[in-house]
């Protein structure tokens, strides 16, 4: 996993790749319209900046918004799992309304430093399926637009295309990686975590860890459509920092130096009102805690 380096992996700084935990292995795995109150979708092939990006302490990070979000609605930042300040979650493990103080160091389009942001909990976060974490500000998107001049970036409510150019914007580093979606791992198997229909990235996006978290976003239409979260670093097969695609036909490949990302498409039908995560909305299909 990509958490940060120091421990790329997992990637601390990949995963689990990209994250940066010093101490632990700290993992890198790395719809339509917008509210109109919100703001227009940013101009299609703008360049894609760091603005509406942050720095967590080992990983990376962006301020989000699904399509039905409003003004005053709390602002939710997006990161992985495995990025977590208290760990890794277990394989079946979901986290949800847990208490933080986290702070995010949010950036703008330069990757300048506008300020600090703060969360009040971290509303939901699993290494089930997905490797996503999903942490709620003390903040809402109008006053942090009103502050800071940063827009939220869109989570596109649409499955991500094959062939697609995409940017892998990192918070922590301020660095950007520019490659295409290659296609989509049926599993991705890491250590005792499995997920499913993973973005595979061109050779191109050669992440590291601290790259863990960091939104990838259509070059095209500006919007996130990933999440980055590992890589498989040494060749070996289905280890830390080591993932394997697994297929229909249970095959395993491994792609030594490729690196991948969780797809966000699905967390759109999960937010409700006020940011509020509900599992048991329509549409929703991410993990549920277990009874």
């Amino acid at each position: 996993m990509q958490p940060m380096q120091p421990m790329r992996s997992m990637r601390s700084m990949h995963p689990i790749k990209k994250s940066i935990a010093g101490g632990v292995f700290a993992l890198a795995l790395v719809g339509a319209g917008a509210a109109p109150a919100l703001g227009a979708d940013r101009s299609q092939d703008a360049p894609v900046t760091f603005a509406g990006t942050v720095a967590l302490s080992n990983c990376s990070g962006s301020v989000v918004r699904t399509p039905q979000s409003q003004p005053d609605d709390p602002a939710l930042v997006l990161s992985n799992g495995h990025c977590l300040e208290t760990g890794f979650p277990k394989a079946g493990e979901v986290i949800v309304d847990q208490p933080s103080k986290r702070t995010f160091k949010l950036l703008d389009a330069d990757a300048g430093e506008l300020g600090t942001l703060t969360a009040s909990k971290i509303s939901y976060a699993t290494m089930t399926d997905t490797d996503i974490s999903l942490y709620q500000l003390t903040t809402t998107y109008e006053e942090i637009e009103n502050k800071y001049h940063v827009a939220p970036l869109l989570i596109d409510p649409r499955h991500p295309r094959k062939n697609t150019d995409i940017s892998v914007v990192s918070g922590y580093w301020k660095k950007q990686y520019k490659c295409s979606v290659d296609g989509f791992a049926y599993r991705l198997k890491e250590y005792w975590w499995t997920w499913k229909d993973s973005v595979r990235y061109t050779p191109e996006c050669q992440t590291i860890g601290g790259t863990s978290g960091s939104p990838v976003i259509d070059d095209h239409t500006g919007r996130v459509i990933a999440v980055n979260n590992t890589g498989n670093e040494d060749g070996e097969q289905c280890t830390l920092n080591n993932p394997c695609e697994v297929d229909r036909k249970g095959r395993i490949t491994v792609r030594k130096g490729i690196n991948y990302a969780q797809q966000t498409y699905g967390i759109v039908p999960c937010v409700a009102h006020d940011s509020k995560i509900d599992l048991g909305r329509k549409g929703c299909e991410l993990p549920e805690p277990a009874a």
